[in-house]
């Protein structure tokens, strides 16, 4: 049994995160009640965990939000003030669920949540390193994003790159943006924006895209990312993990919004989660983009579903043998 160093008492909290808001399609907010339809809760106490829910977010509610909030705009970004809402109610509860040292598995909803739950995780463990695994950056500012969609965005967000630039825009204000850019490292890039591809060179971040698994292998390349994200001051580093399912192939992992081609093979996807386990040293985990109304076959719900889980599984300790 994995031993995780900052949760000896194995108890955890699946904090649901129903929000669309970040992005264009609905059916996103459906994530988190098909993973637990999927059985994940009850995989994850066979495990060993002691489980509970919490519900920052009420699904019916914000999926009325989004369709009705045609104003909510700022230039071409959308829902800025809803999107605001949201993350401060999901940093709200799992900045309670780490006060009571309990692990955070947050379940998305768009990607635009983990301006909550990684803010949240620095509060608790300020010298934690973010995998951020994606086929997207994620780290356009307010100015560069090209479509307005704050799922986007949420990378900016966390390093404080939109800090005090925007006095009219309020909603965000909130994000305490204590990510250093030494402190992210990036695997499984394969679209990344002009835009952010400028900003991952002036920052100096680490970014691993699917050419270096291509080149070096999975292994290597989460060896490289968490040699990049270490506190050279602490010999167990906290690990905040944010996984986008899109980072896997869309071959096996069908239903999500933003779709490429060429990604992880679903094998690559779930080592990079038993890897982290292994290290004993995550903290907090996120598993989004799930959005089971972009299906066009009942296998595709189900083969996405089932990854989100397995992703989950697989980074709380299930093992092959």
């Amino acid at each position: 049994m994995t031993d995780y160093k900052y949760y000896k008492d194995r108890q955890l909290s699946l904090v649901l995160a129903p929000f669309s808001g970040g992005q264009g399609k609905l059916g996103v907010e459906k994530g988190p009640k098909y993973m637990l339809k999927h059985g994940l809760q009850k995989d994850l106490e066979e495990l060993g965990w002691g489980t509970e829910i919490q519900s920052p977010l009420d699904e019916e509610e914000y999926v009325k939000k989004v369709k009705e909030n045609t104003q909510d705009q700022f230039g071409i970004i959308k829902r800025p003030q809803l999107v605001g809402e949201a993350t401060e109610l999901i940093y709200k509860s799992v900045t309670d669920v780490l006060s009571r040292d309990r692990f955070p598995v947050t379940l998305g909803g768009d990607h635009s949540i983990a301006i909550g739950t990684v803010s949240a995780a620095l509060d608790k463990h300020p010298n934690a390193g973010l995998l951020w695994i994606d086929a997207h950056a994620d780290i356009n500012t307010l100015e560069s994003s090209p479509s307005g969609n704050l799922h986007g965005c949420p990378v900016s967000f966390l390093l404080g790159l939109n800090k005090g630039k925007h006095e009219s825009l309020k909603s965000l204000d909130w994000v305490p943006g204590k990510l250093k850019p030494n402190k992210i490292a990036y695997i499984g890039l394969r679209d990344v924006d002009s835009g952010e591809r400028k900003i991952l060179k002036e920052l100096g971040i680490k970014a691993f895209s699917m050419y270096h698994i291509d080149r070096y292998g999975i292994n290597t390349v989460i060896e490289m990312a968490l040699e990049a994200i270490k506190d050279p001051e602490s010999e167990n580093t906290p690990i905040i993990c944010s996984y986008d399912v899109d980072s896997i192939d869309p071959l096996f992992v069908p239903a999500t919004g933003t779709p490429v081609r060429g990604g992880l093979t679903l094998r690559e996807g779930l080592f990079l989660a038993e890897r982290l386990a292994e290290t004993g040293n995550l903290i907090s985990l996120d598993v989004v983009e799930c959005n089971p109304d972009l299906a066009i076959q009942d296998i595709h719900v189900s083969n996405t579903i089932s990854a989100g889980c397995a992703i989950a599984r697989c980074a709380l300790g299930e093992t092959l043998l």
